[in-house]
């Protein structure tokens, strides 16, 4: 349906200025939620106009949330349908093999990619998605149209199990939208092969976010006795392993992650190398610690800690913690990564709190590497919040 017969959201007077500056976002404060408005379904396309009556955008809108609307386009012609999302997604595609020579990555990161609320993840013929707002769920049939016409997957997953969906009043499912999961899919990464598990694992089934991090590790591997926390499927511990480590230990919580972890070792020839359990990360750390154990790389790449504004004291402290417990298990002139996928906190709260443990832990050191996600994960210009992730490597005395 073209945006001209679509039905009308207003934005309030002196409320136009961020979103006609090319903000996708307009929130609920910003418009004017008349009874018509409020009536309209969650995930309703809507027509945008300021207070003069001047054409803004095509947006999806939702009475119930925050964010009100989120954008698709200001070309007022434009019919938000599947070869619209065709066109996004070959666009997507386009700057993605630009990138990569596999097709091994993040192909659509929501608004940088010109599709609000909506993830997809691409392992080969096999795709994973997610749907987090009311918009993308009422949109999904025309996104799956449009990626069996541009990539005709052997298999589309659903992973529609965000907790940012009950934001939105969406119920959480996970389900095989198209095609078959047998074989399994699979991702490759740093001459590791991994099966994967879209319907049980983890998120969207990997992290394409950390690959070049990955990277740089594995270069820092060679030789080294390896301690990996929070090791989900073994990105991390196995290209390290492949890239010629001495030894590699993963520790996950996840009895799921802690199986594939070791199916993938024995898959790859690196089980003599590479050994998985299943434990609490602090826990872990503090009985290694109690060992007196060195290692000359330790990694700790921890779940979000602050999934929440209210989290952002005691979640920016378990930094400081996690500093504490993970800098003494390096030997001196080693190396230890950490990251933090938390959008809420702040790059330089996560670089305060790490400094802060490290200092606790009686360390010394310096940060010879940092960074966020690659360029599968873009950031929307005016969504600065976006770029969740940062990482640091630091070498210790």
């Amino acid at each position: 349906m073209p945006a001209v017969s679509l039905p009308v959201l207003r934005v309030k007077p002196r409320e136009e200025h961020r979103v006609k500056g090319g903000h996708p976002w307009i929130y609920s404060n910003e418009v004017e939620l008349d009874a018509k408005a409020k009536a309209l379904p969650p995930g309703s396309i809507v027509r945008i106009l300021d207070s003069h009556g001047q054409d803004i955008g095509t947006a999806s809108f939702n009475p119930h949330s925050l964010i009100a609307a989120r954008l698709w386009t200001t070309d007022k012609a434009a019919a938000i349908d599947a070869e619209f999302f065709a066109r996004r997604l070959r666009a997507a595609l386009r700057l993605r093999e630009r990138f990569y020579q596999r097709p091994y990555y993040r192909l659509i990161h929501a608004e940088a990619d010109g599709l609000p609320g909506f993830i997809v993840d691409r392992y080969g013929d096999a795709l994973a998605v997610q749907a987090n707002t009311a918009g993308a769920e009422q949109l999904t049939p025309a996104l799956l149209e449009a990626l069996q016409t541009v990539l005709n997957p052997r298999a589309i997953v659903l992973r529609n199990d965000s907790k940012v969906r009950r934001l939105e009043g969406l119920a959480e499912e996970i389900r095989l939208a198209a095609g078959s999961l047998d074989p399994q899919p699979f991702v490759e990464e740093g001459g590791v092969r991994f099966t994967l598990d879209l319907m049980e694992g983890q998120k969207t089934g990997w992290y394409f976010d950390l690959a070049e991090a990955r990277l740089r590790i594995a270069q820092l591997s060679s030789g080294q006795e390896v301690l990996d926390c929070y090791c989900h499927i073994g990105a991390f511990a196995l290209t390290a392993a492949k890239a010629g480590a001495r030894s590699v230990r993963g520790i996950d919580r996840s009895e799921l992650g802690v199986a594939l972890a070791s199916k993938a070792a024995g898959d790859n020839g690196l089980a003599g190398l590479a050994t998985f359990e299943k434990g609490d990360a602090f826990e872990s750390l503090e009985n290694l610690n109690q060992q007196k154990a060195r290692f000359g790389l330790v990694i700790t790449d921890p779940p979000n800690f602050v999934k929440s504004r209210k989290d952002l004291g005691p979640g920016s402290r378990a930094y400081r913690k996690l500093a504490k417990l993970a800098a003494p298990l390096v030997a001196p002139g080693g190396f230890w990564f950490v990251a933090s996928c938390a959008h809420l906190l702040p790059a330089e709260l996560f670089a305060k709190e790490v400094a802060i443990g490290l200092n606790n832990a009686g360390r010394r050191g310096r940060i010879v590497l940092s960074g966020g996600a690659g360029p599968d994960h873009p950031v929307h210009p005016y969504l600065p919040e976006s770029a969740y992730l940062k990482w640091q490597v630091l070498q210790l005395d």
